[in-house]
């Protein structure tokens, strides 16, 4: 279990994060939602133990992230997929995903059977294979983060961050993601994902957080969440849900007005 008490961060000494307490249990996939500016981003790399904490503790395990662990077993323990990618020098997409093992490779640098295994289970899962010998940069912006997201995959931590996946993404591929990450989270393994694809979010989640302002404003179901009125009024839209086939799908209905009235059509 992760768990965050009273966690505040920024950058600058500006407060981005502001005392969030919340629980992440095993096995759950977790959708973290808000507008622009919001704290989202921020509190996954805090998650990730990439950004120092103002105050509070996070937790894994009844452990603090920050204390007691080497940068090497965090890296067992935990992955993210941030929003952009950039390299420093010229790889192929096998030898990007092959980075995801650095926290399993000996002093000498050579991947074991068990590596190889691994990166080449991460092509197929992201349907990379076809690109394994091609240039990390020749590729198009979609293909590029189904790579980032397969050496995530590669590095088979038990806790998967993800930062706005689907960016890029055609709907087949975001669709194939979120069923991946569903059949991740069923087999134990802790997944957030921050993202503004509400309906996705909604699909496949099992609890959605809410923030606004660096602030945890809602935790609950996905249909619960989006059907409070804290949700509109922190995207300034007037939301619903409905059913199609069977499933309840976000709708937003209309953008609201700086003073909250509807607005002009």
């Amino acid at each position: 279990m992760m768990v965050c008490r009273n966690v505040s961060a920024g950058y600058d000494g500006r407060p981005v994060l502001k005392g969030v307490t919340v629980k992440i249990r095993p096995g759950e996939l977790i959708g973290v939602l808000g507008p622009n500016g919001s704290g989202k981003t921020t509190f996954l790399k805090c998650l990730a133990r990439l950004m120092p904490l103002a105050s509070g503790k996070i937790e894994l395990n009844g452990h603090d992230i920050f204390h007691g662990m080497t940068e090497r077993d965090a890296a067992r323990k935990i992955a993210l997929v941030p929003q952009e990618e950039t390299i420093a020098f010229p790889l192929t997409v096998r030898e990007m995903v092959a980075l995801g093992r650095t926290p399993y490779i000996g002093r000498f640098g050579w991947m074991g059977r068990a590596d190889v295994k691994a990166v080449d289970k991460a092509l197929r899962e992201m349907d990379m294979e076809f690109a394994r010998n091609r240039g990390f940069g020749q590729l198009s912006g979609g293909e590029r983060k189904r790579v980032v997201i397969a050496r995530a995959l590669a590095q088979e931590a038990r806790r998967l961050l993800l930062d706005e996946p689907t960016a890029h993404l055609d709907v087949s591929h975001a669709l194939e993601l979120f069923s991946l990450l569903r059949r991740l989270a069923a087999g134990g393994r802790t997944v957030v994902v921050a993202s503004h694809e509400i309906w996705q979010l909604a699909r496949y989640c099992d609890r959605l957080f809410l923030f606004d302002q660096g602030r945890l404003l809602l935790d609950g179901p996905p249909a619960e969440v989006l059907r409070h009125r804290a949700c509109g009024r922190t995207f300034k839209v007037r939301l619903s849900m409905s059913k199609v086939e069977g499933m309840l799908v976000p709708v937003v209905l209309e953008r609201k007005a700086a003073a909250g009235r509807p607005g002009r059509k």
